[in-house]
């Protein structure tokens, strides 16, 4: 067990994790939490202990079988193309030749083996994720693995992402909101079926074990390289990832033995759905929305469909805005077609195929070395959150989980607990 307290964005205010936090008891409006580690100084583990190796830096209870950590290495093909001589790539996925053994092929991975690490004896119910796909597949691997109930919320477009290298166990039951929904509607189905007391949240940005699993990508290349980076790269959906990078950083300046730099941080979305990129180059804080429909219906035309958060925690204490805020840093917004085309010279540089999300965060990077908004001799760390699928499929089995239940918001709430409370036999 991690030693940690719970600290308040907003108020600075202090506390013991009493169970399942996502906020501060004692603080009626939203902010952040963060967890705050006994150890300012990291001790990197074995590599066997696959992301159990930062647990210093994790709030978890135990440890869980079949995890594996994000690999860091030296760009020799596509940095030297691009005149960047210090480019890093953060790898998280499936990719033997670097070690990299994540079967789901993405960085969830991080997220689900720190937050199912985190429940003890005190999580007594059935844990509900909301998903648009990959953290779907990372929390059903890993909480099929080890025994542990899990009601899945995903839209029912994105059904192609629930596949598998194994057959799914019966201890997790999976939910759809109908077709030509999006990731937003499964969070607020999520939230009306947490309404029974069967059920509780897994809490998504606001659970300090899955930001700081996702930091975990940050250690990696701070450790690996030996100094923070200057720059950061990645994707967003929700910009969890990012935060979770920024908090990293923190650390790792408080640990003293990586350098003192904040890196800047330069995230990007997919065009058409932008409200973030938006938002920043508007200097709001809140998200600026035309309207609801409009915004649904464009992050259903997005190629990177996990990027398609309608309420990311941008605004809130603690989130991104205060992120990018503090580190100088900037948001691009780049093409289906400017994606693709990242994807295909990722993998004919470096040789191993990546997910969309990660051609985003690519895209990005190349953007902003068109723009000179870099020091090509800067440390860049480019995180790539997900590669290898095709790799993975080539050689292995593939079984696909169907839903339990489709069930959409127009339903009642009475009809839809109902029905969710079916699946586990109550």
């Amino acid at each position: 067990m991690t030693n940690y307290k719970l600290r308040t964005f907003a108020t600075g205010n202090t506390f013991d994790d009493s169970g399942w936090l996502l906020c501060d008891p004692q603080y009626s409006k939203p902010s952040l939490i963060r967890a705050i580690y006994d150890k300012t100084k990291l001790t990197v583990g074995e590599e066997s202990l696959g992301i159990y190796r930062y647990s210093d830096w994790l709030p978890v209870n135990k440890t869980l079988k079949g995890s594996s950590s994000t690999k860091t290495y030296r760009s020799g093909k596509l940095g030297p193309q691009l005149g960047l001589e210090n480019l890093y790539v953060s790898f998280s996925g499936y990719w033997p030749e670097i070690g990299a053994d994540m079967t789901t092929c993405s960085f969830k991975e991080t997220e689900a083996y720190s937050v199912c690490a985190r429940l003890d004896d005190r999580n007594s119910g059935v844990m509900v994720v909301a998903s648009a796909g990959n953290t779907a597949r990372a929390f059903a691997k890993v909480c099929s693995e080890n025994g542990i109930p899990l009601l899945l919320v995903i839209p029912f477009d994105n059904l192609d992402a629930m596949w598998f290298g194994m057959q799914i166990n019966e201890n997790v039951k999976l939910v759809c909101t109908p077709s030509g929904t999006d990731y937003f509607d499964a969070i607020e189905l999520s939230s009306r079926i947490c309404q029974s007391p069967l059920f509780f949240e897994e809490g998504g940005a606001k659970n300090v074990a899955r930001r700081d699993g996702m930091g975990t990508t940050v250690l990696s290349a701070a450790t690996s390289i030996g100094k923070i980076p200057d720059y950061y790269f990645q994707a967003i959906g929700s910009g969890t990832g990012t935060i979770a990078a920024w908090e990293a950083n923190l650390r790792l300046i408080e640990d003293g033995n990586y350098g003192s730099n904040k890196m800047r941080l330069f995230p990007s979305q997919n065009i058409p759905f932008t409200p973030m990129y938006d938002s920043w180059k508007k200097g709001s804080r809140e998200i600026i929305f035309e309207n609801e429909e409009s915004a649904r219906n464009n992050a259903l035309r997005i190629e990177a469909k996990v990027l398609s958060n309608r309420r990311p925690p941008y605004g809130v204490p603690g989130g991104l805005f205060d992120a990018l805020s503090d580190t100088d840093g900037d948001i691009e917004a780049v093409t289906n077609q400017e994606l693709k085309s990242a994807c295909e010279l990722f993998e004919k540089t470096e040789g191993i195929d990546i997910h969309p999300a990660s051609g985003v965060a690519l895209a990005g990077m190349l953007k902003s070395v068109e723009k000179h908004s870099i020091d090509p001799k800067s440390i860049i760390m480019l995180n790539i959150t997900g590669g290898g699928e095709k790799l993975y499929k080539s050689v292995n089995k593939l079984y696909y989980k169907k839903p339990d239940l489709v069930i959409g918001n127009e339903t009642e709430t009475s009809i839809i607990i109902k029905q969710a409370e079916s699946l586990f036999e109550v």
